[in-house]
């Protein structure tokens, strides 16, 4: 079986990290979103997949080349974003008989896209996911195990049964999909294709049995990344450095050509990637994952948080509950508060509005190449932008878009 990835989105809500990189680069528990969704493709039987890409299109595939874990990539451009219907036409004539339908930003479990590829009869199918607030969903009415309904954020839900993103088609959907025409917000949409099924034909339900994992803001990742952690296989690799008296508890992953010094303490769940530099004394707390080529200074600590490649934080720092972004340099001391004082919830400025992110604690959201000056206290929620330079000495109290200055 083909599959369709759509994948050309940059994801403006996950700003700073995604001016670098498009969203389904985002990586959580050590990989891009995008490897996961190729991985639960590939564990479905899917031996050949068209990606739709688009906003910063090279990146994707500089990265994952003409294949991906023995399943073929083929790529397709999507230039501007208009509509999910006009990205799964682009694939037209790339795929054969039925093929799924899967966004590149969200994570579905791979036994149900297992199970949802091994679903038969009927036009089209579609997976279905049971929400308590379906009217922020496409909600679909469910009759006998075919699809009756389907309507976008309705008033009143029918259902709390709302479209999950999965789709099977055939290349019928082609023909549909040139003649739906242009939703009022001015794009191709996929549902009004499946709307159009529903009238003469039939679509196939299935039900997810795990709920999606989606990154749709910066704080998501902090949540994804720890799930999938939790299914992780872990492993020191034969290639790395451990120093006498370094100390490795519970399921901990250690990359070749890692470092790890004396008086180091890592308490797993963590991940550590290859040819990084650990120590001494520093301390890696729970659901941390470290990227490739990095560098943790003596006397750091370290806690539930994303550090991607090429980032050096600096002796007597740490970082809590936060995404530090690629090529990040923290100077001596740079400290990163991920709790309010009145132990409250932590608010992010989103797009110029601010946003509860439901988490009492939450630290920075910093993008590529930031650099911080020696003693930077940052405040918990706080975003940074890429190629910005903060002071030594600021308190970071709001969000830095710009190289600007901090006192």
């Amino acid at each position: 079986m083909d599959a369709v990835v759509l994948a050309a989105g940059e994801g403006k809500r996950l700003h700073p990290l995604t001016l670098t990189r498009p969203k389904p680069m985002i990586p959580v528990a050590g990989k891009p979103i995008l490897a996961w969704v190729l991985d639960g493709l590939k564990k479905a039987g899917v031996k050949k997949a068209v990606v739709v890409v688009g906003y910063r299109r090279e990146i994707i595939e500089g990265y994952f080349g003409s294949s991906y874990d023995g399943v073929t990539l083929e790529y397709v451009v999507q230039k501007k974003q208009t509509g999910t219907g006009d990205a799964v036409a682009r694939a037209e004539g790339r795929v054969k008989g039925d093929f799924l339908v899967v966004n590149g930003d969200v994570i579905v479990d791979s036994s149900d896209v297992k199970a949802f590829a091994a679903v038969k009869g009927g036009d089209a199918a579609l997976c279905v996911s049971e929400v308590q607030d379906p009217s922020r969903f496409g909600v679909v009415e469910v009759v006998g195990g075919r699809i009756k309904s389907l309507v976008e954020k309705p008033e009143r839900p029918k259902s709390n049964l709302v479209n999950a993103g999965l789709y099977r088609f055939n290349e019928d959907v082609f023909k549909r999909l040139s003649s739906v025409g242009t939703s009022p917000r001015g794009e191709i949409e996929l549902t009004d294709a499946v709307r159009d099924i529903i009238k003469d034909g039939d679509v196939k339900a299935y039900r997810l049995v795990n709920k999606p994992l989606e990154v749709g803001l910066p704080w998501d990742m902090l949540n994804v990344n720890e799930k999938l952690m939790k299914d992780q296989t872990f492993q020191v690799s034969k290639k790395a450095e451990l120093e006498e008296h370094a100390t490795l508890k519970g399921p901990v992953s250690v990359g070749e050509g890692t470092r790890i010094r004396s008086g180091v303490y890592v308490e797993g769940p963590v991940l550590i990637g290859k040819n990084c530099d650990l120590g001494p004394n520093c301390y890696i707390r729970p659901y941390t994952v470290i990227g490739d080529k990095c560098r943790v200074g003596n006397a750091v600590e370290i806690k539930n948080s994303i550090i991607m490649n090429h980032t050096h934080v600096g002796h007597l720092s740490y970082v809590g509950d936060s995404v530090i972004g690629e090529h990040c340099n923290f100077g001596a001391g740079t400290k990163v508060a991920n709790l309010r004082f009145d132990d409250g919830e932590v608010h992010v400025e989103i797009q110029g509005k601010m946003m509860g992110s439901g988490r009492r604690k939450l630290g920075c959201i910093m993008g590529d190449y930031v650099k911080t000056g020696i003693n930077v206290s940052i405040m918990p929620g706080r975003c940074i932008y890429p190629h910005a330079t903060v002071e030594a000495g600021s308190v970071v109290k709001h969000n830095i878009t710009a190289q600007e200055p901090q006192n």
